[in-house]
């Protein structure tokens, strides 16, 4: 379960404005974080507090495929984003990082900056706490549950070889009888 508060946003956030490409020669949340959305929010991370939502308008992520965009939001403690509508790339190298984004229509039009929004990615619901209503989305298939649950694909490949190997040594471990 996730929940947060909203910073809302418009249409057509672009990576460049995530993260501007003076700062895309670092890869490191730390690095990252500080800097996201300064061209568009200059107080964004002096507002942000861990587990907060941003919530979007259409095409959230469109521009450059970098990676960073995701990796400064998720460094800036962002625990999700909702939006109408997502750049495909942007929509995978959020998963990739272990990021969950959600899209919604009638939760992106209901929203304030400011509301309290809770977000199950279970079962794929987003709560209003402040406007008391609750919007239907699709839930993440059970692997991309994994995958955030894990941090995102590196966590995830990690655990994956560590189980197989922990299964592989099962078998091959001397019976004493």
């Amino acid at each position: 379960m996730i929940r947060g508060q909203v910073h809302k946003y418009g249409d057509n956030i672009d990576t460049d404005v995530i993260i501007p490409a003076r700062y895309c020669t670092a890869f490191t949340e730390e690095l990252l974080a500080p800097h996201c959305l300064e061209d568009l929010d200059v107080d964004f991370v002096k507002k942000v507090k861990k587990g907060d939502i941003i919530v979007a308008g259409r095409n959230f992520g469109c521009g450059s495929s970098r990676e960073n965009a995701p990796i400064a939001i998720k460094g800036a403690g962002v625990s999700c984003v909702i939006a109408r509508s997502f750049a495909r790339i942007f929509y995978r190298n959020s998963i990739n990082i272990g990021l969950p984004i959600l899209e919604s229509s009638a939760a992106v039009e209901d929203a304030a900056t400011g509301d309290e929004i809770e977000v199950d990615v279970a079962i794929g619901t987003i709560t209003n706490v402040t406007k008391k209503k609750t919007y239907q989305t699709s839930p993440f298939p059970e692997i991309i549950q994994e995958i955030i649950r894990a941090g995102g694909m590196v966590g995830f490949a990690r655990q994956r070889i560590a189980q197989k190997k922990a299964s592989a040594q099962r078998t091959t471990q001397p019976v004493n009888k």
